[in-house]
């Protein structure tokens, strides 16, 4: 399992290009409230992040790059460092699939926990946008290509990043035993098989 972790600090960005190098990054994450066929371009996040954790996910279409996300005046989750802002990994899948997923924001004593989708029956999103500041598992790429330009990306109709940013894409991707820390989920579709949600003593 490769671990890839983002952290304050002006070099990030040189270091940026190294970690994506690394070909275990991809990304899904898990947000309730999105409505069919809308897609958020942006939105302050909330600073707090939640886990997402699947045995295996699939994707059609794949991109990846950096991004500098950030939090509404006055948070109580400004960072003592970076302050509002939050440098992310975007991770972009035109039609994914997970078999089996399992969500949990700690908040404080308690966590709310999120499950839906099996092996037979998975959860499935159209045009999902993900921000990340840390991904693992085991992940195979299809036709990968690494170091273009992100603002010519292609596979996910629509997303493209920066001018001058390092990326990559590939036609498809596959990671099993995902884990990542998300702070922000977009997409035009979610459909969640057999929802459970509660409140847990512990997350997933």
């Amino acid at each position: 399992m490769t671990t890839v972790s983002v952290t304050a600090g002006r070099t990030r960005w040189r270091r940026f290009g190294v970690m994506m190098f690394g070909v275990t990054l991809a990304a899904l994450g898990l947000v309730l409230v999105t409505a069919k066929g809308v897609l958020a371009v942006s939105f302050s996040i909330s600073g707090m992040p939640f886990t997402v954790t699947s045995p295996r996910l699939y994707g059609d279409g794949f991109e990846q790059f950096a991004t500098l996300d950030h939090m509404p005046e006055g948070s109580p989750n400004a960072d003592p460092e970076t302050g509002l802002e939050k440098l992310l990994i975007v991770s972009a899948i035109d039609d994914a699939k997970l078999y089996g997923l399992c969500q949990a924001i700690n908040l404080g004593g308690t966590n709310l926990v999120i499950r839906a989708g099996s092996e037979s029956n998975p959860v499935t999103a159209d045009r999902l946008i993900v921000d990340s500041d840390l991904i693992t598992g085991d992940a195979e790429f299809n036709n990968i290509s690494v170091g273009q330009d992100a603002s010519t990306l292609t596979e996910v109709p629509g997303v493209t990043g920066p001018l001058g940013m390092f990326s990559q894409q590939a036609e498809s991707v596959t990671i099993r035993n995902l884990k990542q820390n998300n702070y922000s989920t977009t997409a035009a579709t979610f459909r969640l098989p057999n929802l459970n949600m509660g409140f847990k003593s512990s997350g997933c």
